[in-house]
């Protein structure tokens, strides 16, 4: 079995965890994982995201963020501090705040894209083509992420065609790489399998990553057969930070989400791939967060290697 053979990492942990946890986070310990991961060899971090507080409450004091960060530079002068910026106002922040990279989101179902950020999905490309070409006319590097590539809580199953189209539309526009996210996790090794075959038939594997939720417990599953077919960046979520609000659990609370960086980088090391993170250090990373937000650490590796 050919694998690729080393692995980038795009810890989302700071960011898209820490938006579905319920315990509000403070700055001093958003700068404290972030620095905790980042001494673990984690080379690109999410470190926040500016969309107003009153949509997103847990993202307030991301300029702070990225402003005590700035000043810590050398320290970890190889990583990435990268920002969700939804419009040009949030892009406008994160230049303000220094950051070079940020991140667009766009979904692949049209109910899912109505009830989030109110419009279809014609019309949120749209209103990302002013964002990018500002962005990248101040060199600002653009990533581009797909909602819902396999299933929609409202809609079931995604076309591929869809998810094909939206991602050629964020590359044309400017985005370097497109990140596809089973946002609910209902996907499995055959949908992934699936829909990675059709993007590769238009899209080299450098230009995709994959963001796959743990919710159903298939991510692993699913990264393995991601890796097999070339692709070789994966999103993960340190201690398994952030949850699916739209899949319940019988008891009526919410399913978990993210899959865990540190069981990620468990099978990573297990295939021999090269990914330059030290676990140890992850673990404690994933210790830290988890003890601050008073609830059980989500990764299985965290949790057996204690």
């Amino acid at each position: 079995m050919n694998y690729p053979q080393s692995v980038k990492i795009v810890e989302v942990g700071p960011r898209d965890g820490l938006q579905n946890e319920k315990v509000a986070v403070d700055v001093a310990t958003k700068v404290e994982l972030i620095n905790q991961l980042a001494e673990a060899g984690l080379s690109y971090i999410e470190a926040g995201s500016f969309v107003s507080p009153k949509w997103v409450p847990q993202m307030a004091g991301s300029d702070q963020v990225f402003a005590q960060l700035s000043t810590q530079l050398s320290e970890h002068s190889n990583t990435v501090y990268a920002a969700l910026a939804p419009n040009l106002r949030g892009l406008e922040r994160a230049m303000e705040c220094g950051v070079k990279e940020v991140a667009v989101f766009a979904a692949a179902s049209e109910s899912f894209s109505q009830k989030n950020i109110n419009c279809s999905i014609a019309e949120s490309i749209e209103r990302f083509k002013p964002l990018a070409e500002q962005a990248l006319a101040n060199d600002i590097r653009l990533r581009g992420y797909i909602s819902c590539v396999v299933g929609c809580p409202y809609e079931g199953s995604v076309s591929t065609e869809t998810v094909a189209r939206i991602a050629k539309q964020l590359l044309a526009m400017g985005c370097y790489e497109i990140s596809l996210g089973d946002t609910i996790g209902v996907g499995t090794p055959a949908s992934i399998e699936k829909l990675l075959s059709r993007l590769l038939e238009e899209i080299p594997a450098e230009k995709l990553a994959v963001h796959l939720h743990d919710t159903y417990g298939q991510a692993l599953a699913n990264v393995l057969i991601a890796l097999q077919m070339g692709i070789s960046v994966i999103d993960s979520s340190v201690a398994g930070l952030g949850g699916c609000p739209y899949a319940k659990l019988a008891n009526g609370g919410a399913a978990s989400g993210n899959l865990a960086t540190e069981d990620l980088v468990y099978m990573l090391n297990g295939l021999g791939i090269e990914h330059g993170v030290d676990l140890k250090k992850l673990i404690a990373a994933g210790n830290f967060i988890s003890q601050k937000l008073q609830r059980a650490n989500g990764s299985k590796v965290g949790i057996a290697l204690q």
